[in-house]
Parts: C-alpha cells; sequence; structure tokens
C-alpha cells in the first residue's frame, strides 16, 4: 500500500505549480464577478481527468500512476484554459501591474495577515472534520458508515451555499471599493434572503427524499435503517449552517477576516465542549449536536461581530 502511495504522489507532485496557479486564477474571475470562467475551467479539468486516467491507467496499463499523471495533465490543461481566457478578456489590466508595488512591505504585509487568518480558520475547519470522522470511527464500523453517509446530505448543501458564499465575496469587495454602503447593505440583505430560502427547500427537500437518497449510496440495510436515528440532526443542518458559509463570503470579500477567524475559534471551541459534555450519555446524538453548535455559533458570531463594528462607527465600510 506505501508503495502504491508513493507512486501516486511522486507523479502527482507535479501538478502542484498548476494548481496553485489556478487558485490564482480563480481568485482573479471571482474578484472579477466572473463565475462562469472558474465553471467553465472546472469543467474542463474533471473532463480531462477522467479521460486521462481512463487512457493512462487502464488503456496503456501504467495502473495507479496512470491515475496521477491524469490528474496532472488535467491540471496544466485546466492552467492553460485559464491563461488563454485572461488573455483574450483581461490582458488590458496588465499595463496596471506594477511589480514593484506588489513587493512592497505595507501591502504585503496585510495580504499575509489576511491569507494568516484565512489559514487558521481553515485549520480549524479541519480539525473538527477530521475528529468527527475519528470520533465516527470510534463508535463502530456501523456508526461510521452512518456518519459519513449523512455527512454526503451536509456537503451537497454546502456545494450550493459554497457559490453564494463566492457572491458575497466579489461583491462586498466591489461595494467596498467603491465606497458604497447603501450598495452593500441591500446585497447583504438579497443573499441572506436567498440563503434563507434554500436553506429551507433544502430542508424540504432532505425530509421528502433524504432516506431515498441515502439508498442510492448504499445497499446494506442495516447502515440506512441506522441512519433513520440520526437523520433529524441532517434536516436542521441547511438552517443552522447557511449563515456560517454567507457571512464567510461577505467577511472575505470586505477583507475582514479576524473578525471570521475569531468566530470560527469559539465555535470549534464550543464544538470540543459540547462534545465531551454530553458524549458519555448522549453517544453519537451529542456528536452531530455538537457539530450543528458549532455551524450555527459560527454565523451567530460573525453576525454579531459585524453589526457591532456597524454599531460603533454607523459606516461598515469607514472601519475596513
Amino acid at each position: 500500500t506505501m508503495g502504491y502511495a508513493a507512486e501516486y504522489f511522486y507523479a502527482r507532485i507535479w501538478a502542484a505549480p498548476a494548481t496553485v496557479s489556478l487558485f490564482a486564477f480563480q481568485g482573479w474571475f471571482i474578484g472579477m464577478q466572473n463565475s462562469r470562467f472558474p465553471m467553465y475551467v472546472s469543467i474542463a479539468i474533471n473532463l480531462v481527468n477522467i479521460l486521462c486516467c481512463l487512457w493512462f491507467a487502464l488503456g496503456l496499463g501504467w495502473g495507479i500512476a496512470g491515475v496521477a499523471w491524469g490528474t496532472v495533465v488535467a491540471q496544466y490543461t485546466g492552467l492553460l484554459l485559464s491563461v488563454a481566457l485572461w488573455l483574450r478578456y483581461y490582458r488590458r489590466f496588465g499595463r496596471y501591474v506594477d511589480l514593484r508595488d506588489s513587493l512592497r512591505l505595507r501591502p504585503m504585509t496585510a495580504f499575509f495577515r489576511i491569507n494568516g487568518d484565512i489559514f487558521l480558520r481553515t485549520a480549524c475547519i479541519v480539525i473538527v472534520y477530521t475528529f468527527f470522522t475519528a470520533a465516527s470511527s470510534g463508535m463502530g464500523d456501523t456508526l461510521l458508515a452512518v456518519n459519513m453517509l449523512l455527512m454526503q446530505l451536509f456537503t451537497l448543501f454546502s456545494y450550493l451555499m459554497d457559490g453564494f458564499a463566492y457572491a458575497g465575496e466579489a461583491l462586498a469587495g466591489r461595494y467596498i471599493g467603491a465606497r458604497n454602503q447603501s450598495a452593500l447593505n441591500r446585497m447583504i440583505h438579497l443573499l441572506f434572503g436567498w440563503g434563507i430560502g434554500l436553506s429551507l427547500f433544502f430542508t424540504l427537500l432532505y425530509g421528502v427524499g433524504g432516506k431515498g437518497f441515502l439508498s442510492l449510496l448504499t445497499n446494506d440495510s442495516a447502515v440506512i435503517q441506522e441512519a433513520g436515528t440520526y437523520f433529524y440532526w441532517v434536516l436542521a443542518v441547511p438552517l443552522a449552517g447557511f449563515a456560517a458559509f454567507l457571512w464567510d463570503g461577505i467577511l472575505i470579500g470586505a477583507t475582514a477576516t479576524r473578525l471570521m477567524l475569531y468566530s470560527m475559534l469559539v465555535a470549534s471551541g464550543t464544538f470540543f465542549l459540547v462534545y465531551y459534555l454530553f458524549s458519555g450519555t448522549m453517544g453519537n446524538h451529542a456528536l452531530w449536536m455538537a457539530f450543528l453548535t458549532y455551524l450555527l455559533l459560527r454565523g451567530i458570531m460573525q453576525w454579531g461581530l459585524w453589526h457591532r463594528m456597524r454599531s460603533c462607527g454607523g459606516d461598515v465600510i469607514a472601519q475596513i
């Protein structure tokens, strides 16, 4: 197994420059309020990845290395497509780029501060999700399978909310850059209107067809039956979690990432506190209760910190 992992790693690692560059292009396109280009690039990468993996691994008989090299080819294909789209539609902005300004210490310090906040926030997310999986595995194979299946419903919802979070990033940056407080407030209200509506829709969708969706993922009747015991926690996920996704987007677009980090630290700490307080008596229910508390608290704290900043100065933009 270690041999296969090493074979995959030493091929896959060659995609790293393309992968990192793709993050930069994705940020540029979203920052320009163009979410279509990242979608085109993502579709192209996935199609090329599938075709090349099948060709290299099965057609040419390269095995696990073929899967890795297929991903490498796909990543560089996406990078070339991103460069082509940038040159075709945004080349005119190149004349405004000054490398000397880009290397000035003060702007770079702010840049790394913001990225440091986002990195620590992401690290907290990884820690919570990793612990959720580890705690599930300690409860036996059946509950591990149940929790991972139910998590797929959360993941499906999170993908949709991520799209609205990206919109929040782009539009918050746009209106704050234009010093347009009224447009920023209107955007936030509309964004949360859509968030509440979609959360209610997903709750209804999961309530009606969620168990049918689980049956598509597994044919193990014991797992499906056990999932019914904990299914109501998943029904609460959309309403508990949508605000966290939307505020993440707004705060990143506003470069108010420190507020996002503070909220994440408190929510993550509360996740562990709730779990260890109730795990002895509630078992797996305690894990789901801790996870929902974590999601809900993130959104509530970010809302509270944002409005506290607003109440202190009236004009949020002036304080950013």
